[in-house]
Parts: C-alpha cells; structure tokens; sequence
C-alpha cells in the first residue's frame, strides 16, 4: 500500500473515496470532488505517477487528499487497505466505485480470462470494496455511494457479453443495496456513460457507433463527473436507487 498526504486549507470534512481515480473518469470525478469542495481519496492499482498527478490537481483546490494503491481484485488486500486507512482516518461520506476494464470478444471466441478478469474486476471488485466500507458509514447514519456501470449492462453490446454481464450485475446490486441503507440515510446510485472519450474507445469504430447516438457526439469524463457531483451533493438527498445515464441518449 502507498499513502500520501497532501493538505492545502482544507475545506470542510467530508471525505470521497473514488476507486480507478489515476486518469479516465475516475480522475475526472475525483477533480469534480475536490471542485465541489470534498476532500478526495485517490485511489490506483499501478500508474502511481498519474495517481499522483490526480492527487496534485485534486489538492490544488484546497482539499485534503489521500493516495492509496491495492488491487481490487484482491479482497483481503483490498479490505485490508480500507480498513485500515477509516480506523486512521475515519468513515468516507462518499464512495465512487468506479475502477474497471473492459476485454472484448465475441463470445464464442471469448477466452476464460477474458471472462474472468472482467467480473473479478467490475463487479466482485464492486464487492470488495464496498463491504469494508459500508458498516463505517451506516454507523455515522449518513453517506454517498455511487456506482458506474454502463450503457452495455443496460441493453447489452456486441462482443461485450463479459463487460455486459458484469454492468448489469452492478446496476442490479446498485439497487438492492440502496433498499437496505435508505433507513441509514445512505443513497446509493448509478451513473451509466455511453461512449466516452477516455483510453476505451481506442479500439472502437466511433463514426459508426456515433449513429446510434442521437446526440451525434462522444460524452467527456466531465460530462460523467458532473452528474455524479450532483449524487454526491445535498441536492441529491431525496435521490436513492437511480440510474442516470450519460450517454447522449442512446438508451
């Protein structure tokens, strides 16, 4: 595990955890965080250096900010970084689960790992990080947690049936878990990107994809922090068991 604190006057006392924070739509949700005023728990697997980037950016705003690295993947690392860093520091108020990848491949070529890596990554890591972190905020009766799934778990996608699987079992999760913590004053939400400009789309036709896209234009990692700002903020209080889609309109 790597931590590093950065404190610059910090504003308020509200810490969000946001999970695959180095770069894509995670960076894009922790800077929107610390913008809005939250203090930010970055969080990567490898790529410390644009972790770090993210942390530097994020503390520009005159937030706190913590770095910490573990493979999700890993449940008892995982729990155990967690653990330990709300027995230092406290209870998150807010948690963006937002790590994941995507191997695609029509399914009947689709290899094991391929399946495999998939849901370990998107949906038991969904898991993983949510069952050491939930108990802590039900005591403090108050908190945020936001998922990221996609448009694929809702109408499905060609050569994602892995990727699908794995958004449509976060969606459903999303939406149990919010009935057994709305007592606790706990929401708990989904945010679902279409296409997106982040490192995922390198492989993707876009102009063909672009067709079915009623907007006619690929979504920004801004476009995606932006409603998950609104989850994370007072204004969404009466808001609980949503999925709100991000993605021009295409479902």
């Amino acid at each position: 595990m790597i931590q590093m604190d950065t404190e610059m006057n910090a504003v308020g006392n509200k810490w969000v955890l946001v999970t695959g924070s180095g770069r894509g739509i995670g960076r894009a949700i922790a800077l929107r965080a610390a913008r809005d005023g939250f203090n930010v728990v970055v969080h990567c697997h490898s790529r410390l250096d644009l972790a770090r980037k993210t942390v530097d950016e994020s503390a520009a705003h005159g937030v706190a900010v913590r770095l910490l690295q573990f493979d999700l993947r890993d449940r008892q690392q995982t729990q155990q970084v967690l653990t330990n860093d709300i027995e230092q520091n406290g209870a998150y108020y807010g948690v963006v689960c937002n790590a994941g990848i995507i191997r695609d491949a029509a399914f009947p070529a689709m290899k094991d790992d391929e399946w495999d890596s998939v849901i370990q990554t998107n949906l038991s890591g969904l898991y993983n990080v949510l069952k050491p972190v939930v108990m802590p905020m039900v005591r403090q009766r108050t908190g945020r947690i936001v998922t990221i799934a996609s448009v694929s778990g809702l109408i499905g996608n060609r050569g994602q049936v892995n990727y699908s699987a794995a958004k449509g079992g976060v969606i459903a999760a999303t939406k149990s878990l919010a009935l057994e913590l709305a007592k606790r004053q706990i929401t708990v939400n989904c945010v679902a990107p279409g296409l997106i400009e982040t490192e995922m789309l390198q492989d993707v036709a876009i102009e063909e994809a672009l067709k079915h896209v009623p907007l006619r234009r690929v979504g920004t990692a801004e476009d995606v922090a932006g409603a998950v700002s609104y989850l994370l903020s007072p204004d969404a209080s009466y808001v609980t068991r949503q999925v709100i889609s991000v993605n021009g309109g295409v479902a």
